[in-house]
């Protein structure tokens, strides 16, 4: 029996329509109608609500029907890598973010345009960026691994940030010999990336019970 004669039975025994399934599921009668002829499958997320509705466990559900398993396989590893894949892209932004902001200390400033750039780019860009960065982070269950790394990611950029302009425009100036960066201007960073993430946790907490209320 395939996934889409079982659906169609369990909706039967579970005395729901088409049209009220549809409804519950948040979806259209014709993709209900779709999923029980076998000429669509649903996703993951649809064949966990589909099993709650008609009471049936994924095991009796999905048994048998190996096409429905490798499409859920194959949906699932899609879901993974666009994840992966918007992970990447936010760091990458605000990689971007910080790296306009170092390159326009030396091609876009000059020596009285100092106090202007520390106030616009050390000040406000580079901590904005941070923020909403991090905020997302905090708000998207998949960095649950890694939040405490990328803590110190934030906590070195914000650090590197004043290294690679400020400091290393002064070295350069007065013929300074080899100057490190401090530790000390880490924890601005960490402190920004730490609140961030707590913002985007709560949103997180606070989205999910808005959802458990509404079910």
């Amino acid at each position: 029996m395939t996934i889409g004669e079982k659906l169609k039975t369990a909706r039967g025994e579970a005395k729901v329509t088409q049209e009220q399934a549809a409804e519950r599921l948040g979806v259209s009668r014709q993709t209900v109608s779709n999923w029980e002829n076998d000429r669509s499958y649903p996703d993951i997320m649809d064949t966990l609500a589909l099993a709650e509705l008609y009471g049936l466990t994924l095991d009796e559900l999905l048994r048998e029907d190996k096409k429905m398993l490798e499409h859920l396989e194959e949906s699932t590893n899609i879901v993974k890598s666009r994840r992966t894949l918007s992970r990447r892209l936010l760091i990458a932004a605000y990689l971007v973010i910080w790296s306009v902001s170092v390159t326009f200390f030396w091609v876009g400033t000059g020596p009285t345009d100092a106090m202007g750039y520390g106030l616009v780019f050390l000040w406000l860009v580079i901590p904005v960026a941070t923020l909403v960065v991090s905020f997302f982070i905090g708000k998207d269950e998949e960095w649950k691994g890694s939040r405490w790394l990328m803590l110190l990611f934030f906590g070195g950029m914000y650090m590197l940030a004043p290294y690679a302009t400020f400091t290393m425009a002064n070295a350069l100036s007065f013929h300074k010999g080899l100057v490190l960066p401090r530790l000390e201007d880490m924890l601005p960073g960490l402190l920004l990336a730490a609140a961030g993430m707590g913002l985007g946790a709560a949103a997180r907490r606070l989205a999910s019970r808005r959802e458990k209320a509404r079910d």
